[in-house]
């Protein structure tokens, strides 16, 4: 059984076996060099994961392990086209790199290519992944629009913002579970289980990240702190904050959110101003509720290889203690 290294070498050697068409030159380079930056490949690792709760040969889950990054990154192509983000992990975004065309063209081709790997599995199984994958492919687009919507919507509330969470980011991570253990022929209740192990981690993953936008150092985070608050993104923090502030700090804080001040001294005010709410405790508190429940889902299943999967949820407790 492979660990979680050993699980990222063997997805980033079978990446550099794909051999794409050199021609039109504009249309698959940027998708070779959309797959060569540097991501965490942590869906398809999972997807193996789950795949070795039930079998060990995991040659038939590779293909599809493949698809689940390809279509992560294509989401995330297009995602920076409508941020209009300057660079993804540390290099230029592809429609900075090239153009906005380029960039849509190389995205609709990738989404195509995440089919062809998803696809390439036993017949038998193929519907129940493709079902799977379809659903999860739409909650996705769903949860973007979700996230754009609520920038110019005054009246986010707390359960929105955690729905659109678990469909951008958590969704994906549960179908890669749900299809490893799908190829590997586990039950349906197997199955069920690891799917909301993977909905409720991402939902943890992701409060985790907007607390880190706003409390953690640029060292750590790999990014500028406080891009957050800078651009009024109606995180858990800001939405917890509006709900239990008292009138002087509702008042701040709704005016700095609606305001174009993208300052260092907006992003003091109102760090300050969650401080003093206790929003990081109350932050933590939710995302330890999200891992227990994801840990209870976990230790339903009936299989001796957990051992990956539980160091995936530690890894992710230390980072929420």
């Amino acid at each position: 059984m492979l660990d979680l290294a050993e699980l990222r070498l063997l997805i980033d050697q079978e990446f550099n076996k794909i051999q794409f068409p050199k021609k039109p030159k504009n249309l698959y380079q940027p998708l070779s060099y959309t797959l060569s930056l540097n991501g965490k490949r942590m869906r398809p690792i999972l997807l193996l994961m789950a795949h070795q709760l039930f079998n060990e040969d995991i040659k038939k889950a590779i293909k599809p392990a493949l698809g689940i990054e390809v279509f992560h990154n294509f989401t995330l192509l297009h995602d920076d086209i409508m941020d209009k983000a300057l660079l993804r992990r540390g290099q230029k975004t592809v429609h900075e790199k090239w153009n906005n065309n380029i960039a849509v063209l190389s995205g609709d081709i990738m989404l195509v290519k995440a089919y062809q790997f998803i696809c390439d599995v036993d017949k038998h199984v193929v519907k129940d992944v493709l079902n799977v994958f379809n659903q999860a492919a739409i909650d996705v687009c769903e949860g973007q629009q979700w996230d754009m919507d609520f920038e110019t919507q005054n009246n986010v509330g707390i359960s929105e913002y955690l729905k659109m969470i678990e469909q951008k980011t958590s969704v994906l991570l549960s179908a890669a579970l749900q299809i490893g253990a799908i190829i590997a022929g586990a039950c349906h209740n197997d199955q069920n289980n690891l799917y909301e192990f993977g909905r409720n981690m991402g939902i943890a993953f992701q409060l985790k990240d907007d607390l880190l936008d706003t409390f953690g150092s640029s060292e750590t985070f790999g990014k500028e702190v406080g891009g957050d608050i800078m651009t009024n993104k109606k995180t858990y923090l800001y939405l917890k904050a509006l709900e239990i502030a008292n009138e002087n700090q509702y008042e701040t804080l709704i005016s700095y959110y609606r305001s174009d001040d993208n300052s260092n001294e907006k992003v003091k005010n109102v760090k300050s101003i969650f401080t003093a709410l206790e929003i990081p405790e109350l932050t933590t508190k939710l995302m330890k509720n999200f891992h227990q429940k994801a840990m209870k889902h976990l230790n339903a299943i009936e299989s001796d290889n957990k051992d990956p999967l539980m160091f995936f949820s530690e890894k992710l407790l230390d980072r929420i203690s």
